[in-house]
């Protein structure tokens, strides 16, 4: 093959890496597990880019890793089909459509003042109710499943809620991995087939690095600076870096994040995470929603994109560092105990942001709590599509209001 038919096919790669993935960011609905099952059956079934058991081994690696892991699932599959370039081509394709339509809904959500949009904004309220209690109902099941780490859940739930914030936060996911290798170790993993993945141990270094150093230096230049555009940046940068479990955990990390500092309420907040539940592609879009309503500038479409690329940078970082490393790292048991109390301790976590804010800020009343436990069942037990709750919990908060 001659250079220039090489640098065709990778362009064409890259294309096709982009088109796939564009239509799944149109038409993945359902949350990050659901969207790891519409990955399976476009790359593994019908294309065939990877097989069973190297698909399991990279969901098993973006599950142990902070960060969404159906983003980061997708950024490996354009990566192992077209190299970097086909890395962002996913990446983009995948997150755009619903970044997009919560930038929309942002710039719409203003006019919500009259006596039916705030009926339309308490009923996302009570959606993103029902959605995090089905979040925290299911993680529970599989990530609890034994007194040890209940008791780190509990733990975790009992460290935010007297800790409060960010902080709080980040010792709670301190104390399921120090309590995971101390009550965790029991489990043995089955070992699965190495990921083949042309990114050297140099690269893989590097990406860590700059995970670690913006981790910490953010914070520092954000706070000695005064720049509220980086201040932003490190919000969100934080948010991603530590989102362990599932792309529902970052609602208490961003409520810290955004929250409490005053530059957004509770209710504007909630709307927000009511309607991406009706949208498809990755949940954490939801920052490009805040980013463009928050109240300190840069907001708009320019706080979004900041807001965006910072909350998913850190988990692709450190997925590119962790793939040289993956396979000496998971036969560790001490690792794998770890990732147990971690994941316990994410449990926790959403449980305490499933009281507040969401709780506190919605349920006002007998008739919201009638409602949200409903959306809760319709999600649980019916299993519902998400976009159909939202709109059936929605229409029943504006009938009541009428």
């Amino acid at each position: 093959m001659t250079n220039e038919q090489s640098i065709l096919t990778h362009r064409g790669r890259v294309g096709e890496v982009f088109a796939a993935f564009l239509k799944l960011g149109l038409t993945s609905f359902g949350g990050p597990i659901a969207h790891l099952g519409y990955f399976r059956e476009a790359f593994v079934v019908r294309r065939r880019w990877i097989d069973e058991a190297g698909y399991a081994d990279l969901v098993a690696l973006c599950q142990f890793l902070p960060g969404p892991a159906s983003s980061q699932v997708g950024f490996a599959l354009g990566l192992l089909r077209a190299g970097p370039l086909g890395a962002v081509a996913a990446w983009v394709g995948f997150t755009f459509p619903s970044a997009c339509l919560m930038l929309l809904f942002a710039y719409g959500a203003s006019r919500f003042d009259g006596p039916l949009g705030i009926a339309v904004i308490h009923g996302l309220n009570l959606v993103a109710v029902a959605v995090v209690a089905q979040a925290v109902w299911g993680m529970a099941r599989t990530l609890t499943p034994d007194r040890s780490r209940t008791a780190l859940a509990l733990a975790a739930l009992v460290t935010v809620t007297l800790l409060g914030g960010a902080w709080g936060q980040v010792a709670a996911i301190g104390v399921g991995a120090m309590g995971g290798i101390w009550l965790c170790r029991t489990t043995v993993t089955a070992t699965r087939r190495p990921i083949r993945f042309k990114v050297s141990r140099t690269v893989g270094v590097a990406c860590l690095a700059l995970f670690a150093l913006l981790l910490v230096g953010l914070p520092l230049f954000a706070s000695t600076s005064g720049l509220q555009g980086l201040a932003l940046f490190d919000a969100f940068y934080r948010s991603g870096a530590l989102v362990f479990g599932g792309g529902h955990v970052v609602l208490p990390l961003l409520q810290a994040a955004v929250v409490e500092p005053g530059w957004t309420d509770d209710a504007t907040f909630l709307a927000g995470y009511g309607v991406a539940q009706a949208v498809p592609g990755p949940l954490f879009t939801f920052a490009a929603y805040l980013g463009a309503v928050i109240a300190p500038v840069p907001r708009g479409i320019l706080g979004a994109a900041v807001a965006l690329v910072a909350i998913f940078l850190p988990g692709l970082l450190i997925l590119i560092g962790a793939l040289p490393f993956w396979d000496a790292l998971r036969a560790r048991p001490a690792a794998q105990a770890a990732l147990r109390g971690v994941n316990a301790a994410v449990v926790g976590i959403l449980a305490a942001a499933l009281y507040n804010p969401v709780w506190v800020s919605a349920v006002v009343g007998p008739y919201d709590f009638a409602i949200a436990a409903a959306g809760f069942g319709l999600l649980t037990v019916w299993r519902l599509p998400p976009i159909a709750v939202v709109a059936l919990m929605t229409s029943l908060a504006v009938a009541w209001s009428i």
